[in-house]
């Protein structure tokens, strides 16, 4: 795909390939939304789209998706101040987990919050855990899948780390009584945490993304492999097959040479592969190149890559706007309203839009269709920043913006 006018032009179209736009919600004004996307179905049948925000004032948002061509805010949260985030949020039946981060150490409230969901405009909170402390910053990312335990990025009060970069590690939250959640047990990246005797890791002399867990994948169809995107230290595989004690199987660091920061590994279950994703966390692509990996974990010891998500050229998004390149991925939660493929892939890639791949072929994954909304009004980048992507199980695809532009709901045409 080529540029046809100037970039700020070309920042104020769409652009599409075998997706079309069926409805958009501002979400009342408050657009910006992180990397917390879950869907309720409640006991009426209603459809809610749960949605965390990236940055304050506003902590959640549940949207009404019965209709996808007229969604509805049925609720909207505050946040205690502008130093705390809700990045993150998952939903099992009519439990809600929101993680909390703050912009400082110390800061609080630092953790995880678990909401009752049944009546959706009306969400009651049943437990907070805390996860302050003088290192810590909180919880970056929730996975809740199970109903009974919560794994989370996070940091604690009794976590020290050597870098001030490394402030969160893997912990597993028993949350089968939601009212009094516990911490089960916890693994962290050898040598990040001062006392340890491994040597503190070699950091990334481009690009420091710093030695802590971004998101963690645990699947029910294998409950004792914890998939974690461990940023400078690369995607990770544990053995949790006993809480208590997780333990490293194997460890894939591939910056340097590449640029880093790994940001999710999700297991293609009954294939053998991981689909991993970087984050590109720079604007105008100066950390390019930030991609989709196809890995073969047949001999889950010795991870080897096989191949890499398609892009357009760089020069036709990198002057666009903000950031550009690999982020999120619909991550083939088992919920009921929730799609899951072993073979199709939807990520999100800020202001390259979001885009679908099928990696039938490992070897040659193929881009299939793709969105990439104009610029939202307001907007401090000056084009879209698409920042997280939610398919459900009709294989319609939600997907928001980071900054200002809110909800897009898209079908796909492929």
């Amino acid at each position: 795909m080529k540029p046809t006018m100037s970039p700020q032009g070309l920042a104020s179209q769409s652009l599409s390939r075998n997706m079309k736009l069926i409805s958009h919600n501002e979400l009342a004004g408050f657009g910006g939304i992180g990397e917390g996307i879950n869907m309720q179905v409640t006991r009426d049948g209603r459809r809610i789209l749960w949605l965390a925000h990236e940055s304050a004032p506003k902590n959640f948002t549940g949207v009404d998706v019965s209709d996808v061509k007229n969604p509805k805010v049925i609720c909207q949260t505050d946040l205690p101040h502008e130093r705390v985030r809700s990045n993150s949020l998952d939903v099992v039946g009519d439990i809600m987990a929101v993680a909390y981060q703050t912009k400082s150490v110390g800061d609080k409230p630092a953790g995880m919050d678990l909401f009752d969901i049944s009546t959706p405009e009306k969400p009651k909170l049943i437990s907070h855990f805390d996860a302050s402390g003088p290192h810590s910053r909180g919880a970056h990312c929730v996975w809740f899948v199970d109903g009974e335990y919560v794994h989370l990025t996070s940091g604690s009060n009794d976590f020290e780390p050597h870098h001030e970069k490394d402030f969160q590690f893997y912990r597993i939250i028993d949350v089968r009584n939601p009212s009094k959640p516990v911490e089960m047990g916890r693994w962290h990246y050898p040598g990040t945490h001062k006392g340890d005797k491994e040597a503190p890791p070699p950091r990334n002399p481009k690009f420091e993304g710093g030695y802590r867990p971004h998101n963690v994948n645990v699947l029910p169809e294998r409950p004792d492999r914890a998939y974690v995107a461990y940023i400078d230290g690369g995607a990770v595989i544990l053995d949790i097959s006993d809480k208590t004690n997780p333990k490293m199987v194997s460890n894939w660091r591939y910056a340097p040479p590449y640029n880093g920061f790994c940001h999710t590994v999700m297991p293609l279950l009954g294939r053998d592969l991981l689909l991993i994703t970087d984050e590109a966390n720079k604007d105008a692509g100066l950390d390019w190149p930030k991609l989709g990996w196809v890995v073969n974990a047949s001999v889950e010891t010795n991870l080897v890559p096989m191949s890499t998500l398609p892009l357009p050229p760089l020069e036709s998004f990198v002057k666009r706007g903000g950031r550009f390149g690999a982020h999120n991925i619909h991550e083939n939660l088992p919920g009921p309203a929730s799609f899951r493929s072993n073979t199709l892939v939807f990520g999100t890639f800020f202001n390259g839009g979001v885009r679908a791949f099928d990696t039938s072929n490992p070897y040659q994954p193929q881009e299939i269709a793709y969105f990439v909304p104009g610029a939202p009004k307001l907007s401090p980048k000056g084009a879209i920043q698409l920042n997280d992507v939610w398919v459900d199980e009709k294989g319609l695809i939600y997907t928001v913006d980071r900054f200002a532009g809110g909800l897009y709901i898209i079908e796909m045409d492929a």
